[in-house]
């Protein structure tokens, strides 16, 4: 496979939320502990689903479909001074991929009950993993231009700068 095939994905299912746009959404899933949403699984895959309640977090991995043309250079909503977007979080990227950990509430049959979201409602759902402590945690001896900028994460909200037709 050459670096410049293309790759295609298909969404499994769809994200619901309470957030309907991109402004308020908390901009990581630990800033949205307690929010509520669900996964609507398609039904073809409800198979996968099987062993799934054992684990308290899933990884989701989605498609940020409101995401505006990305820059390489980019504000994040942490800091006031321009960043290389693979520094940042930014929906806004050459594969406007996301992922949040949240926490698994429930399942009933193709529905996923989670909390902790922070994704906009009817974003398509790209892969389904569990979260393993011992698989996913690292501790970091270095944030990166997050140092010093990380206490504002819990006030900060998605004000759209990131989202089609947004003119910030």
């Amino acid at each position: 496979m050459s670096w410049m095939d293309e790759v295609v994905y298909r969404p499994i299912g769809v994200i619901h939320s309470p957030f309907k746009a991109p402004q308020d959404v908390p901009i990581q899933a630990t800033i949205a502990e307690g929010v509520a949403g669900y996964v609507e699984l398609s039904m073809d895959y409800v198979e996968g689903l099987r062993d799934l309640e054992g684990f308290s977090y899933l990884i989701l991995v989605y498609h940020f479909h409101l995401a505006q043309e990305y820059s390489l250079l980019v504000r994040p909503f942490l800091d006031k001074q321009l960043h290389g977007v693979f520094a940042t979080r930014a929906p806004s990227r050459p594969n406007p991929i996301g992922l949040s950990v949240v926490r698994l509430t429930k399942i009933e049959t193709n529905l996923l009950h989670i909390q902790d979201v922070d994704i906009i409602d009817g974003t398509p759902l790209l892969d389904i993993k569990p979260f393993v402590p011992e698989f996913d945690q690292r501790k970091a001896e270095k944030i990166g231009w997050l140092t010093g900028n990380i206490d504002g994460m819990h006030s900060s909200r998605d004000d759209g700068r990131f989202a089609k037709n947004s003119n910030m």
